[in-house]
């Protein structure tokens, strides 16, 4: 791997900052959640977004949250095929090994794969047409949510309504895992769907029986 390269001096002096700092003072809680492991109560499936910042948001402190971070937060149907499943398989671990009692999709404003996505089903994104794009074939997940909003004259709006869309299509897609949907018959795991407006610090919940999101 000749290829890979020393850290960047300023990611250097943040990592000893902070092993001089928050770990030196809490090496006793550091120490404990390697030697016990993680029980997190709560999976957390979110855009890779660096402005999505699941953990502030939350006010969540290390161990509390399994987080599984992808574009555009979503969810692919159950599809045992053998292939490389990321998302699928993090979200095996989070139910079965974890038992993880609450299964949170994230969506957030202003996500740059939903307007892909827009982008592509609109026609102005040929590059994410082709077989070959690891994006665009992400992407295609959401696309048939894109007939709900294809009407809807203004971009951002547009843009918003299929950012909550995905947050639905991942909510469904995760009740096609037999696992999961075990685990709801049961009592022992609910779902939620949450979208975080990023400029404005606002967060709303899915509510299914309004099938609408709502300011919590």
């Amino acid at each position: 791997m000749d290829q890979a390269k020393p850290l960047p001096s300023y990611l250097l002096q943040r990592y000893h900052g902070w092993k001089a700092t928050s770990y030196s003072e809490n090496q006793a809680w550091y120490r404990r959640l390697a030697s016990e492991g993680q029980r997190p109560r709560a999976m957390v499936i979110s855009c890779c977004d660096s402005r999505v910042h699941v953990t502030s948001i939350f006010g969540a402190d290390q161990g509390e949250f399994f987080i599984h971070r992808n574009i555009a937060n979503l969810v692919p149907p159950y599809q045992p095929d053998g292939d490389h499943h990321g998302t699928s398989a993090a979200v095996e671990y989070a139910v079965n090994a974890l038992k993880v009692t609450h299964l949170i999709v994230l969506g957030h404003s202003n996500c740059g794969g939903v307007q892909g996505c827009i982008d592509m089903c609109q026609g102005r994104a040929p590059e994410l047409e082709q077989k070959q794009s690891f994006v665009g074939r992400w992407m295609d997940i959401l696309k048939p949510k894109y007939d709900l909003v294809a009407q809807v004259s203004d971009g951002a709006a547009q843009a918003r309504q299929l950012e909550k869309h995905a947050v639905v299509a991942s909510l469904e897609n995760l009740i096609t895992f037999p696992f999961v949907q075990d685990k709801i018959n049961t009592g022992e795991l609910t779902l939620h769907g949450l979208w975080t407006d990023i400029g404005e610090g606002g967060l709303e919940f899915y509510s299914p029986d309004e099938a609408a999101f709502l300011p919590v």
